[in-house]
């Protein structure tokens, strides 16, 4: 009879220990799905130049192969595919961001470019869309906006332009910065109104402005590549 009682204690003990396991387990797994739903709602901003921007992802043509980045908004397609009406959306954003007339921006192919790279984290050597460096950027813009080929490094970019005066500076030229040594470190491409757009490394890629205190201070010159 005891060994019965014992039996019976020792089933209720296993299947009360087995209920409270579940029951945290399941707990457990719900609050991580709500927490996981609510960082998915979240919708984090982004804000740069007064501009409140909620980070979208890429069309199907930039896969994780080729990584989701941040973009200004993910109302506008920026694959490479340049159509009227996704030009026209375009050409109205980036005149907005830049401060210009959009007519001063035609050259949609460009603003396309720019917008599938922007937020592309930087990394020294880099040169893909998972990460790049300065030089590597302004090379891929010029091959795929200008059909230009150009030296790996900003210093070679540097020594292979014409170098021209600030004042004279026009959309796709390239802007270099120099170190405390005086050697070019650092190169983007000119778009408009003052403004570059560069791979920065601390922001990936984006657009500065050229009379910043910090890109002011190390700017070296402006150079522009010949066919």
């Amino acid at each position: 009879m005891r060994k019965l009682f014992r039996l019976y204690l020792l089933s209720a003990i296993a299947l009360f220990s087995s209920c409270k396991a579940l029951k945290n387990a399941t707990a457990k797994d719900t609050s991580a799905s709500a927490q996981s739903k609510q960082n998915q709602n979240s919708g984090n901003v982004i804000f740069l130049d007064d501009i409140s921007v909620t980070p979208g992802g890429k069309s199907t043509t930039v896969s994780e192969s080729s990584p989701t980045k941040k973009t200004y908004g993910s109302s506008v397609n920026t694959n490479k595919t340049f159509d009227d009406a996704n030009a026209s959306q375009m050409q109205l954003k980036y005149a907005s961001l830049l401060n210009v007339p959009v007519e001063e921006l035609s050259n949609t192919k460009l603003l396309f470019n720019i917008e599938y790279w922007w937020g592309t984290k930087y990394c020294l050597g880099g040169s893909t869309e998972d990460c790049t460096d300065c030089s590597a950027f302004t090379q891929n813009l010029m091959r795929d906006v200008y059909a230009m080929n150009i030296p790996r490094t900003a210093q070679e970019q540097y020594s292979n332009s014409e170098h021209i005066k600030t004042k004279k500076l026009q959309q796709g030229d390239l802007v270099f910065f120099e170190n405390s040594r005086h050697t070019v470190t650092h190169v983007g491409m000119y778009v408009a109104n003052n403004k570059f757009v560069h791979a920065s490394v601390s922001s990936g890629v984006m657009i500065s402005d050229l009379d910043d205190a910090y890109w002011k201070k190390r700017y070296k010159g402006a150079g522009r590549v010949l066919k």
